[in-house]
This record gives structure tokens, C-alpha cells and sequence, in this order.
């Protein structure tokens, strides 16, 4: 069984962070692990509170997984602080991980910050060119470049400026932009499109930890890292076509969910 470590914040009601990755692994076929950098307090509304794993702790986390059960990718989420970024590039560097996917999370679906300041900083100095691959949004995508991103001729240049600055693969993902939800892939000098329908559900919260964590699987799994975005895309698309809705009405959950059929179909 392939094995995938998840570095991220825990979501308490279930639909994000590390409890999105773990039942994504789950149903990918992959042996989950987790080292966790936050608490967050939060349901489907927003965040509430946040309680930040100690640099040391985080550091025995990782060390307490990876000495004893060696990962074939690992999947970084939330690091709201310095430190804690300079114990995750010093583990990468240490274990020699290839298969990085890096999910530059500033902003919270609901608006709230997620990092301290410098963090962006560290990320772009130390760990963005460690990757394979990072996969921004629009709007992170926007404050990583300097520029805006009106169309697919800007995110194509983003995505490029990404690429060539940090020297890793750069997903960006079009789910801000007005019209379809395609992304396009910056790696070794090309561009790729990965083709989207926007689906008309609010239940979007945790979809950017799904498929960063999806695309990891997939490169656990063997996968080129075009494939693996592939894979990843179109099984992100059936968990939020699967309409699941959550909370009071007030703030839907996306909450991922795949029956694994033995002979490897994709049925949500």
C-alpha cells in the first residue's frame, strides 16, 4: 500500500484540513498519516478559533511518521507560522521527498486569515521550490505573481510566473474565475488545460484540500503528474456533483465521499 503523510491544519467539522485528506486517502487506496499544525475551531459558517501546533511538537509529528514508515508523497496544507515552516522544509530535505503538493492556503473559504505575517514569505523562499507541485487559487495566485487575473490569458501567465520564479510545477485553479472552472498547468515550460464545467453547488468548502490531496494520492499511486492531476480533477468533480449538503443552511459543507468499486470504477 502506498503511503501519503498529510501536513495541515485540523478542521473540526470534518469538511477540511487534515479530515478531507485522510478520507480522501481512504478512498484512493492509500495509507494515510498526518502531522498536524493547527486546531481550528469551525463548522460550516466559518473559523472560529485557531491553536497553533508548537514548532517542536510538529517536528516530532513528522519525525515520529516518517522515521518509522517511509511516505511515497506527502500533501501540505495550512502552516500558519515561520518556524513551522522551516521544521517542515528541514524534514523534506532530511527523508529526501519527491512527491510534494503544496496547497498555498492563506485565506479561509469564510474570510479568515490562516497565517501570520512572513509566513508567504518563508513558503516562497524555503518551501515552494521543494515542491512538485503548489497549487494556488486566483486570488493567491494573484498576491504570488503581483498581477491581476481576469481571463485565461492571465492565468496562463501567472501560472508561468509561478513556475519560473519557484522552479515547481503551479496548478492554478480556476473555481474564482467568472464562466468555466478550468485550471491550467505550468511544469518545464508548457501549458496544460484541464478542462472544467462550473457545477452550480454552494458546497464548496474543503474542495482545494480535496484535489491537493487527491493529485498526491495519484502520484503515490505512479502517476505522471499530468495524470495525476487528471485523476484528481475528475474526482473532485463527482464529489461536488454529488450535491451533499450539510450544516443549517446557512453555510453548506462539501463533504467528499467515493464507493472504491473493486475493479477501480469511479462511483461517488
Amino acid at each position: 500500500m502506498k503511503i501519503v503523510l498529510s501536513i495541515a491544519g485540523s478542521d473540526s467539522s470534518g469538511g477540511a484540513g487534515i479530515q478531507a485528506d485522510l478520507k480522501t486517502m481512504c478512498a484512493h487506496g492509500v495509507y494515510g498519516m498526518t502531522a498536524i499544525t493547527a486546531l481550528t475551531a469551525q463548522n460550516t459558517t466559518g473559523v472560529f478559533d485557531i491553536v497553533e501546533a508548537s514548532p517542536e511538537f510538529l517536528d516530532a509529528q513528522i519525525n515520529a511518521c516518517l522515521s518509522d514508515i517511509p511516505a511515497d508523497a506527502i500533501k501540505i496544507g495550512m502552516i500558519p507560522s515561520v518556524s513551522q515552516i522551516e521544521v517542515v522544509t528541514k524534514n523534506i530535505r532530511k527523508y529526501d521527498i519527491k512527491n510534494v503538493v503544496l496547497d498555498p492556503v492563506m485565506v479561509s473559504t469564510s474570510g479568515k486569515s490562516l497565517s501570520k505575517s512572513g509566513t508567504i514569505e518563508k513558503l516562497e523562499e524555503l518551501l515552494f521550490p521543494l515542491a512538485k507541485l503548489i497549487t494556488p487559487n486566483i486570488p493567491e495566485a494573484e498576491k504570488l505573481a503581483g498581477i491581476e487575473i481576469s481571463d485565461r490569458a492571465a492565468m496562463e501567465q501567472a501560472a508561468r510566473i509561478l513556475g519560473e520564479k519557484y522552479g515547481c510545477g503551479v496548478l492554478l485553479k480556476g473555481g474564482h474565475a467568472a464562466g468555466d472552472a478550468s485550471d491550467v498547468l505550468y511544469e518545464h515550460g508548457g501549458l496544460t488545460w484541464y478542462e472544467g464545467t462550473r457545477i452550480h453547488n454552494p458546497n464548496t468548502h474543503g474542495t482545494g484540500c480535496t484535489l491537493s490531496s487527491a493529485i498526491a494520492c495519484n502520484l503515490a499511486l505512479g502517476y505522471e503528474l499530468t495524470e495525476a492531476i487528471n485523476l484528481a480533477k475528475k474526482y473532485l468533480t463527482k464529489c461536488i456533483q454529488a450535491q451533499l449538503n450539510l450544516g443549517n443552511g446557512n453555510g453548506p459543507l462539501a463533504f467528499p465521499l467515493r464507493r472504491r468499486c473493486p475493479e477501480g470504477a469511479d462511483e461517488v
